[in-house]
């Protein structure tokens, strides 16, 4: 495969791509540096006012023009890199990343795209309908723009498969486990373990024994509670739908809510499901307000009750599952906020903090929690009995270091 030498080093350019439904997320590394080259997005595939971004070398442009499929988007992609001059020729593009939810049980790791791996993707579309599909579109049209770069896929479960049989499989008949795989999979894998090994590197010098629970909270959010770097339990479940409270999703919810809520509207199961992933959570709770935490504070300043309601159970249900896991891990060294809200929201980290500071003898700096938004530090005093930090997370630079791996033959 294509590579240059720095320092003795085999330097190669690898691609991390984020396909969607409509969308294709993308960053171009030159690893091991991790140096990002190239970055951007396409937005609306399918329709002819799609966005299309990109930045690198000299460019930062955004066109709106027509989009009608994923190939057409990564056309577009590749013809960028090229006439910005971040590669001179495509076959500079050794390895090819694409990021997959749902890996069911076949995947512990990353693993490479081949016939029998995407014959086992495609098998779990049941598990994620949504964004399976579009993974595979995603490969489909690098794989034939690219024909010659490595391609892998990195799955979002694959961090979770530490976890012990009773803290992956539900109270359900053994059948419905055995024959149908029904179990807690989670989700936000590639996030979480980025964020433990952040955590144990730069603040505890790599020391063993470690407790950290980990919140990426954004419109999607779930948490995980990792011990010496490995997943003990995460709260997300079959799938995204489990676990927190979201922007439109409900997270855990009494199961006869279903079978009341189809008696009292004659809605079957399927309608029902669809209401508890988009016009529920934030969405929900607020009345119809929004789901989006931004405007949930604004009307929240305006004394809007039901923003307020919103806004509380929020912070209540991902505050229970702090509790939860520092039970589970025998007590916590750290705690990491993450994602668009927790990165971002001063306002929701307090609203959660303050319901497990008693509990947990949290000492917060709430200085720093205002001036450290949308930056990496402690916003815990060095008296607090748990470390408490914001670092942003990035599941891309997870995805390139796989890519690496693979190109390296170590995967």
């Amino acid at each position: 495969m294509p590579s240059s030498e720095k320092k003795g080093v085999k330097m190669i350019k690898v691609i991390a791509v984020n396909a969607g439904s409509s969308s294709i997320k993308y960053k171009l590394y030159e690893m091991p540096e991790e140096k990002v080259i190239a970055s951007g997005m396409v937005e609306r595939i399918g329709h002819e006012d799609a966005i299309f971004k990109f930045k690198g070398g000299k460019e930062d442009k955004k066109d709106i023009l027509p989009i009608l499929d994923h190939a057409k988007g990564v056309e577009l992609i590749l013809k960028a890199l090229e006439s910005s001059g971040v590669v001179a020729s495509l076959k500079e593009i050794a390895v090819v990343g694409h990021r997959v939810v749902q890996g069911g049980k076949y995947f512990a790791k990353s693993a490479y795209f081949t016939e029998e791996n995407e014959e086992k993707i495609r098998e779990l579309i049941p598990l994620d309908p949504l964004h399976a599909p579009a993974h595979l579109l995603g490969f489909h049209a690098f794989k034939e723009a690219l024909p010659e770069a490595k391609a892998i896929a990195v799955f979002d479960t694959a961090f979770h498969r530490t976890m012990e049989e009773e803290d992956s499989i539900f109270p359900i008949p053994e059948e419905w486990t055995e024959k149908y795989d029904c179990r807690r999979y989670g989700a936000h894998g590639t996030s979480h373990q980025y964020l433990a090994e952040k955590a144990i590197h730069d603040y505890f010098h790599d020391k063993k024994d470690t407790r950290i629970i980990t919140c990426h909270i954004g419109s999607g959010a779930s948490l995980a509670a990792i011990r010496d770097g490995k997943c003990v339990a995460t709260s997300m479940g079959l799938t995204p739908l489990g676990g927190v409270m979201m922007g439109t999703r409900s997270g855990d919810i009494d199961p006869s809510v279903l079978d009341y809520i189809s008696t009292c509207t004659g809605k079957d199961v399927h309608e029902i499901y669809e209401i508890l992933n988009r016009e529920s959570g934030l969405l929900g709770v607020s009345g119809g307000l929004s789901n989006d935490t931004r405007d949930i504070e604004e009307a929240m300043k305006n004394g809007n009750p039901k923003a307020l309601r919103a806004a509380n159970l929020f912070a209540r249900r991902i505050a229970d599952y702090i509790g939860q896991y520092f039970v589970r891990l025998g007590g916590v060294d750290m705690i990491i906020f993450s994602a668009g809200i927790g990165e971002n929201s001063e306002t929701f980290r307090e609203l959660i903090l303050k319901r497990c500071q008693e509990a947990l003898h949290l000492e917060i700096d709430w200085e720093k929690n205002i001036s450290y938004n949308r930056k990496e530090g402690l916003i815990s005093k060095p008296s607090s009995q748990i470390q408490v930090a914001i670092i942003p997370t990035d599941e891309e630079v997870m995805i390139a270091r796989d890519c690496y791996k693979a190109w390296e033959g170590t995967l």
